[in-house]
């Protein structure tokens, strides 16, 4: 039975470099293979569905009052890349500690059918074994080796993605980090390596890091503010993450990414509203 394939050849600006270089071992193989399981060569793509938009702290479903431009279609060749790379800095942050355990994988499967479906649990769990492959190929041949590759990597993707889809990027790369219930030191210290290369800032790694948390000081680290913050001061710092972690800015992803924004989104709201109650505002 011929199947969509959830990331297809094409990686579009993301073509060349390091993560195209990878790509093509990884990409090539797998994708050849996979056509000739299921008799077909087409790639499906997905269609930007429409959406919501966030005004004023809550979200609403209808015309965008956020002057935020939806995008028709889905820039499938960005969104292809941005896929793959989040696999690539997925599989270096995982290994970081030298290791790769079951638990991980199965962390990182539930994570991917989660968030984009069962086709990528599939189709990303054969892309992520390639790449430890890859990974310890490089790494026993020269050490460091791979490392080099990931920063080349990240610096790749901080000339070719902008800001909001870096930070979707580095958001999703935090959930799987955090998605086993325990952030190792090596992971962390991964991500800070991979959050400066892609030229993002440390609170923004931490603010990720927070979502979800239930605890006042945990909801100052989401806003990226200290707790001696001012009301006003708080307030800003809301209507920035607003602005900066709009879903309608990485649309162009595709339907599934824009709704992991969207529960980051929601995560920031809570997060806001614990501060807000906190305060009597």
């Amino acid at each position: 039975m011929a199947k969509a394939k959830w990331i297809g050849g094409f990686l579009g600006l993301l073509s060349g470099g390091p993560i195209g270089a990878l790509a093509g071992f990884v990409l090539g193989a797998l994708f050849d293979m996979m056509s000739a399981d299921d008799g077909s060569t087409t790639t499906g793509y997905y269609d930007d569905a429409t959406g919501g938009s966030y005004y004023g702290g809550s979200y609403s479903s209808g015309s965008s009052s956020s002057g935020y431009q939806r995008s028709e279609r889905v820039d499938t060749g960005t969104r292809n890349g941005f896929l793959f790379s989040m696999l690539t800095l997925a599989s270096y942050i995982i290994r970081a500690d030298g290791k790769i355990m079951h638990s991980e994988m199965e962390t990182m499967r539930s994570f991917l059918r989660q968030n984009f479906g069962q086709t990528a649990v599939d189709e990303g769990n054969a892309i992520m074994l390639k790449l430890f492959e890859q990974q310890k190929q490089m790494e026993d041949q020269q050490p460091g080796s791979y490392r080099q590759v990931i920063i080349e990597a990240c610096e790749q993707l901080r000339r070719v993605l902008n800001r909001p889809q870096r930070l979707q990027l580095l958001s999703l790369l935090a959930m799987v980090a955090k998605a086993d219930g325990h952030l190792a030191s090596a992971e962390v210290v991964a991500l800070r390596e991979v959050t400066a290369h892609l030229g993002l800032e440390e609170s923004e790694l931490n603010s990720m890091l927070n979502l979800g948390s239930t605890t006042l000081s945990n909801a100052y680290a989401v806003l990226e503010i200290d707790e001696t913050a001012t009301d006003d001061e708080v307030r800003a710092a809301y209507k920035r993450m607003v602005v900066k972690h709009h879903p309608d800015r990485v649309a162009s992803l595709g339907e599934d990414i824009k709704a992991a924004a969207e529960k980051k989104m929601r995560e920031i709201n809570e997060a806001k509203e614990l501060i807000y109650k906190a305060r009597g505002l």
